[in-house]
């Protein structure tokens, strides 16, 4: 089984950069997006039969949202976390008969940290949230989670400490929801490669030097990392600030 996600920063704009050339090179069973940046009717995408399409649209316009794209037909459907509702559209959960797949994206700190507080109380909601999930079924959890959890995971460390995005704060609320009982794929296959990021900045030739950030994230249940087969970061495609990242696993 293949799944594949990607923030795509305004997936109109990304499918003039060539989306769909790479979701069809893909074929992968599951395509999960984050930060679609659009309204119900604002885009069409035909994929014809082969994909069942989610939406989970921001309240407010051109903001967030997500989208999972799929091939399996899921038991149930579910948008937000505890109420079945999130304003801001970040999350969708499908319950598939031997697993959950949780397509998210994380609220950001802001650059001045304003929305810190915000953030940390999301974090708790959500790790109570998945980990009520995976007393059922394992997890699959996917997305842009706007959080650089080691040292390994950005270029310059020392002179981002404390920002948005890496602060102790941040990673630590990290490292609580792995230490629940969740696998970072992309380590558990390479545990010390360094210059492995998925976000760059959008000035001048940062990408071009690789100056980034790894902030997408599958993570899988422990009990599924016998499954694992490869994870990948696919840092040359691009029509997004985020690259794409791909899970495989033997069939679940």
């Amino acid at each position: 089984m293949k799944l594949v996600s990607w923030n795509v920063n305004g997936l109109r704009a990304c499918v003039n950069k060539g989306f769909n050339d790479y979701f069809n090179e893909m074929d992968a069973d599951i395509f999960c997006v984050q930060e679609t940046k659009l309204q119900e009717g604002q885009i069409c995408l035909d994929h014809g039969d082969a994909y069942g399409q989610y939406w989970n649209y921001a309240v407010k316009k051109g903001y967030s949202g997500t989208a999972v794209f799929t091939k399996r037909k899921p038991l149930s459907v579910y948008y937000g976390l505890e109420e079945n509702e999130e304003p801001e559209g970040r999350t969708i959960t499908m319950e598939f008969e031997d697993f959950y797949l949780v397509n998210v994206y994380t609220p950001n700190a802001k650059r001045d940290l304003s929305r810190l507080p915000y953030r940390l109380e999301w974090e708790d909601r959500f790790r109570a949230y998945l980990l009520a999930l995976d007393s059922r079924k394992p997890v699959i959890v996917c997305g842009d989670l706007n959080v650089a959890h080691a040292e390994i995971d950005l270029k310059n460390a020392k002179s981002n400490y404390g920002n948005s995005g890496f602060t102790d704060e941040e990673r630590g609320k990290m490292t609580e929801l792995l230490a629940a009982g969740f696998t970072d794929s992309f380590r558990h296959f390479y545990p010390d490669r360094e210059g492995a990021y998925t976000w760059w900045s959008y000035m001048a030739k940062v990408r071009e030097r690789n100056i980034g950030w790894r902030i997408d994230y599958f993570l899988v249940s422990n009990r599924l990392v016998p499954q694992l087969t490869d994870a990948r970061i696919d840092a040359d495609i691009m029509g997004s600030d985020h690259c794409p990242v791909v899970l495989e696993l033997a069939d679940i």
